[in-house]
């Protein structure tokens, strides 16, 4: 069985064929999907997914990238996180490849998010683009690995992901492994223990090869499986236990224990 460890799927690429989609989670083995917050005022859209349907969970956390909209606060980041089924904190970090100019307000934000993480004792959700210095000092100075979590949708370097699993954290790799370009990446996904991986989609973006350019859905995180089986010749189903044990165990879900929900 697979796990997709974040995905989008209140979007409205998505969330107009949900149906479908949740039918081919089920036809490819995918038994469990993480839908992630990004904007408070939409949260209740991710909430419900999670209530509606037992295979799904939810997050509550406001993206980096996202400006002059309702700030979070850790009162109120701890109130969402106390809900049924909201089982982590995000996805919250630092974005300096989007925007430009003084972020402190991005930083603020994040150490927020961190300091909420810490107080409900639910792992974060660690977007980072462009900002890996950055990222990995505020996770430092405000004690992240307390609360531990995922660097979700990896692109970063060796050292960069062996810095966030001292502090804690697991690594999640996404369609961009496929990719024939991501040397780098690809290496990454060799080294990293198994028992600190993740896989995901990040749907509806970052479709896996052989489905690049179109849109991505939570069915598709078998190929990222796959390739990360390749790299480290294994068999696929190796890959797929670990990330789905992995998941289970940081997000403290029960593991199934009969088919997967249609």
């Amino acid at each position: 069985m697979f796990v997709d460890s974040h995905c989008h799927l209140d979007f409205p690429e998505l969330a107009q064929d949900l149906p479908a989609l949740l039918r081919a989670m089920a036809d490819a083995r995918v038994t469990h999907a993480l839908c992630i917050s990004v904007e408070l005022k939409d949260w209740p859209r991710v909430h419900a997914l999670a209530l509606e349907h037992d295979h799904l969970y939810a997050t509550a956390g406001v993206h980096p990238d996202y400006e002059d909209i309702e700030e979070p606060t850790v009162a109120r980041l701890l109130e969402l996180a106390s809900r049924d089924k909201v089982v982590g904190i995000g996805e919250t970090g630092l974005d300096y490849y989007r925007l430009q100019g003084d972020l402190g307000w991005q930083r603020d934000r994040f150490r927020t998010h961190i300091r909420a993480a810490r107080e409900c004792a639910k792992p974060l959700i660690i977007h980072t683009r462009s900002a890996a210095a950055d990222t990995l000092a505020l996770m430092r100075d405000e004690r992240a690995s307390e609360a531990g979590g995922v660097m979700h949708c990896f692109t970063e370097t060796w050292e960069v992901a062996s810095a966030a699993i001292d502090l804690g954290f697991h690594i999640s790799f996404s369609g961009i492994v496929t990719f024939r370009n991501a040397v780098q990446l690809q290496e990454v996904a060799r080294r990293v223990p198994l028992e600190r991986m993740l896989i995901e989609t990040d749907s509806p973006y970052l479709a896996p090869v052989p489905h690049r350019g179109k849109r991505n859905h939570p069915a598709l995180v078998v190929h990222v499986a796959e390739a990360i089986a390749k790299l480290r010749e294994v068999p696929v189903d190796v890959i797929a236990k670990a990330t789905s044990d992995n998941f289970f165990r940081l997000f403290r879900i029960p593991p199934p224990s009969h088919a997967v929900p249609a």
